[in-house]
């Protein structure tokens, strides 16, 4: 996408120009879904998630069984748009030091002296697979937020910045609990969204079958660059988006707050805590970036229901009674989705 075509969405330009800027995002969109067919099965709300946080410079976490293909999914997407990858798995026994760099002591063969060296950790890349982020320990959970919130790192009093696009897209298992450390929910909060990545269906699970039983391959192609990719999240800011748009991310936001009094009368008992105004900011800019995604360059109250389970569903708390009752966020989210919706006719 070249600067001239993005240049036109700031400007008082004709609806043929605006169009074609937005079918530009569009048809890279479409490309990466094509190329990512190639090699993972069905999972398209996954992708369109994943591409919605990467657009808005967000970072997510994809929890789902074993054996889902969370990990090969990332790594393919990181392929595909040709950005510096780095896989971590994260074991009890990771150090911050391991995943940040730390200073090596050399000696300069030229003078003798013995000097300090950074020696880069695997931070140092564009896209960040935190494999199974739930199994290390909270320091070194809080090193890798630290650098997802403030795209650098402080090591020994210097401060290194992070490349430019930085994401981390972090996988966690919802069954083991046995040495495991949850994140905490205000650490949950700095990702942009939680993806729920659920069983195939039997024709997804038949064609994963066919490929992996016989001698199928497909070779990725790069889509993008990273100086594409970078034109395309300055663009989501510039979507438009109406009043009644951030009207309706905002009351959804508060209308998971119980102090604020509008959960329905079946839910007053089921939500301790809802979500902050961080919850109101990602429900607009994945809106943004889904209107951008699905070939428009206006955002509408639809967008914000539509990306509201992964934005949500991670920043809600139940109470014991929801628990209890089997009631977990994605049925609250639900419900207030409905109601909210409703309330709008």
């Amino acid at each position: 996408m070249s600067t001239a075509k993005e240049k036109m969405l700031t400007n008082h330009s004709s609806s043929e120009e605006v169009a074609l800027i937005v079918a530009d995002v569009h048809e890279t969109y479409r490309k990466i879904c094509d190329e990512l067919s190639g090699t993972i099965v069905g999972m398209n709300d996954v992708v369109e998630q994943l591409m919605i946080s990467i657009v808005c410079r967000g970072h997510c976490i994809l929890q789902g069984m074993p054996g889902l293909a969370k990990t090969l999914l990332i790594s393919q997407l990181a392929a595909l748009m040709d950005l510096s990858f780095h896989r971590i798995q994260f074991t009890p026994d990771l150090m911050p030091a391991d995943i940040t760099g730390g200073e090596v002591l050399e000696e300069d063969r030229t003078t003798g002296k013995r000097v300090f060296r950074f020696l880069k950790g695997p931070l140092f890349a564009n896209l960040i697979l935190a494999d199974e982020i739930n199994r290390t320990p909270p320091k070194t959970q809080s090193a890798l937020l630290e650098a997802m919130e403030e795209r650098q790192l402080s090591v020994a009093g210097q401060t290194y910045p992070l490349p430019e696009p930085f994401f981390v897209l972090a996988t966690q298992n919802p069954i083991e609990v046995e040495g495991t450390y949850p994140l905490p929910e205000a650490q949950l909060d700095r990702f942009l969204m939680k993806i729920k990545v659920t069983y195939p269906s039997r024709a997804d699970e038949w064609e994963i079958c066919r490929r992996q039983t016989t001698d199928y391959n497909y070779a990725l192609e790069h889509v993008i660059d990273v100086e594409t990719l970078l034109r395309m999240q300055s663009i989501v800011p510039k979507v438009i988006v109406a009043d009644q748009v951030y009207e309706a991310a905002i009351d959804l936001a508060r209308m998971t707050r119980p102090e604020e009094g509008k959960l329905p009368n079946e839910m007053r008992d089921k939500v301790q805590y809802g979500a902050g105004p961080r919850a109101s900011i990602a429900l607009l800019m994945a809106a943004k970036a889904r209107a951008l995604l699905h070939m428009r360059c206006h955002a509408t109250t639809e967008d914000v229901f539509a990306v509201a389970p992964p934005v949500l569903r991670h920043r809600i708390i139940p109470t014991f009674n929801a628990e209890a009752t089997g009631l977990d966020t994605d049925a609250i989210v639900k419900t207030l989705v409905e109601r909210h919706r409703a309330s709008m006719k």
